[in-house]
């Protein structure tokens, strides 16, 4: 066996660039980085020597830099991955805050901060984060509980075994999710004779474990029993691209289907069988099943509280269907350990034309019925004087070209958007509602357009997450990556300011005038902006945005009160059991009525 002489960096970044797809392209699309003292000289180096192989990626935010890998690797449904280099200190732990967005949503990215010296010998060096009882850890160690696999590279022959492990975690559909490579500075620079064989081009095939029989006879024999059967659709079932085998089982058996945020678009929002949102924010429709279910096939989805109403919604006996585990046993439920689009062939066929009784599927039929005539009216129109965040959807909806991807994250619109938009299809709505993590929408876009340039992709956000992450803007625009923005300006955080008026306290803190003119701001970035004074003139500037030669981002007023009343169901958020305030006193009473 031969080997070759390079720097760990090195190293590192020709083993990335020799890993495929199991359609042999690049597994690594590419790496983001923001380059300082602790990875310009040794991974920098080897970047550029690689660049044709493995792109690199200049960012503006280490964050956002993340976000853009996260939404790359959503969008292209754990197939390919990004990874993100930054310095030591700062760099890296603005990172942290992604690989938490990437943990809590199972999505595979590489994060390769730099370290503090192995050797010690500059100790303490620039940006060093000292701990005064343990010598050995450094800021990265923040990455640990945010991390699915987290190693520090102090040894050069440490990386054999370290990316062998963070391959199997990047691409296993159960363990999926961050990996993180703390790289000591010194150790990125030192060099050591590697193996060839560890160069050798990889395929990495999607693993689809089957059900175990038992599991399967226990699920098979709960639904064929089942007066009112229901199905969750979570972000799972298009991880296994299992939209297709999900309709077909929904249509054979007479069972509808609810979505969660992540698996939203799963069925086309026109399918007979689709009831729409479940949960907190949910249409009345999936939820008045919910309710009544009394058998829940939960698919892909990690049951978080909005999507069982903070353990009130459900009352049937549930099915987890989910590759993980941990994942599958949630609830009490009967597990299913498998593939999504396994685990549902296996059931179609022990089921074999069984179907729901006609009288569910009559009344769950009614009950979407209903939802879309009071969806279509939440959409329209009105004549207030600044519109609803829901009325902006509706014109945003009509003006969108066909098979546009729609990109948010946070705040009031989530909600909104998970009852209201009628996704077209699988890939066509993107949300990030794992972590809702403000300051992404904007990077979110950049990585679902770097996913399918060919695709249009429409960015919806209120003006505080864009005040708090904005510079993704000139990256889009420096990349040619063209996106279309929708600003909602309601003059500060309108959501949290409902909520904390719900929950009985003074509006405080939330609607603070930002007195910035957000048109100039987003034009100074680089963007086509316009400000609009009504919805019929933000229908016209989105069809201007989609013929545009660059990133577009339209500006409009919105009113902070406004919210779909209709839908949704109870979230548990705590309030003070002492006040001096009547109102919190009067909240607090409802909020032990309501609490299951």
């Amino acid at each position: 066996m031969g080997t070759i002489r390079l720097t760990t960096a090195q190293a590192l970044v020709r083993y990335l660039a020799a890993q495929q797809t199991d359609t042999g392209q690049p597994l690594f699309a590419g790496v983001w980085a923001i380059f300082g003292h602790g990875n310009v000289a040794a991974l920098g180096e080897a970047l550029h020597a690689h660049r044709d192989a493995l792109p690199t990626f200049r960012a503006h935010n280490e964050q956002a830099m993340g976000h853009a890998a996260i939404a790359f690797a959503k969008a292209s449904r754990r197939r390919r991955v990004m990874a993100c280099t930054s310095s030591i200190g700062p760099g890296a732990s603005n990172m942290v805050t992604a690989a938490a967005v990437a943990h809590v949503n199972r999505l595979p990215v590489l994060f390769l901060p730099g370290d503090v010296f192995a050797s010690r010998r500059p100790d303490p060096v620039l940006q060093q984060v000292e701990s005064f009882h343990d010598g050995t850890v450094s800021v990265n160690d923040a990455f640990r509980p945010v991390s699915r696999y987290f190693d520090r590279i102090a040894r050069p022959e440490q990386l054999l075994a370290a990316l062998s492990r963070a391959m199997q975690v990047l691409t296993d559909p159960a363990e999926c999710g961050p990996v993180t490579l703390s790289l000591c500075q010194d150790t990125q620079a030192e060099a050591f004779d590697w193996p060839e064989t560890f160069f050798i081009p990889k395929k990495w095939h999607l693993r689809r474990p089957p059900p175990d029989a038992r599991e399967l006879t226990a699920a098979a024999e709960a639904l064929r029993a089942a007066k009112k059967p229901l199905i969750v659709a979570g972000g799972g079932v298009l991880y296994s691209d299992a939209e297709a085998v999900l309709t077909r089982f929904a249509e054979t058996h007479a069972i509808p289907v609810a979505e969660t945020q992540a698996g939203k678009g799963c069925l086309p929002d026109g399918h007979e069988r689709n009831l729409g949102a479940i949960g907190v924010t949910g249409t009345e429709a999936a939820n008045r099943a919910a309710e009544q279910a009394d058998v829940i096939l939960a698919i892909g989805t990690r049951l978080q509280d909005f999507t069982t109403g903070s353990r009130a919604l459900f009352q049937g006996r549930m099915i987890g269907l989910n590759v993980q585990p941990f994942d599958a046993g949630k609830h009490d439920a009967m597990p299913l350990v498998a593939d999504a689009q396994q685990g549902l062939a296996a059931l179609t066929a022990v089921l074999a034309q069984h179907r729901a009784p006609s009288v569910w599927t009559e009344q769950t039929d009614k009950w979407r019925a209903a939802w879309r005539k009071t969806a279509a009216t939440a959409l329209a129109p009105g004549n207030a004087a600044l519109p609803s965040d829901a009325q902006v959807i509706g014109a945003v909806q009509r003006s969108a070209p066909k098979g546009a991807v729609l990109v948010c994250a946070a705040g009031g619109l989530p909600g909104e958007l998970h009852k209201l938009w009628p996704a077209e299809g699988p890939g066509t709505y993107h949300l990030e509602y794992g972590y809702s993590c403000m300051g992404y929408e904007i990077a979110g876009g950049l990585g679902v357009k770097m996913a399918d340039p060919t695709r249009a992709v429409i960015v919806m956000l209120g003006d505080g997450s864009y005040l708090m992450m904005n510079s993704e803007i000139a990256t889009s625009v420096a990349l040619g990556l063209k996106l279309t923005i929708v600003l909602l300006d309601n003059g500060g955080f309108g959501c949290i300011d409902r909520l904390q008026e719900a929950t009985g306290s003074a509006s405080f803190n939330n609607l603070v005038p930002h007195g910035v003119d957000l048109r100039a701001h987003a034009a100074a970035l680089g963007a086509i902006a316009e400000d609009v004074a009504d919805l019929p003139a933000l229908e016209d500037a989105m069809r201007r945005a989609h013929t545009a030669p660059r990133t577009t981002v339209i500006v409009i007023s919105t009113d902070p009160a406004a919210s779909t009343k209709a839908g949704g169901r109870w979230w548990d958020v705590a309030v003070p059991e002492v006040s001096d305030r009547a109102e919190v006193r009067a909240a607090r009473a409802a909020y032990e009525a309501a609490r299951p």
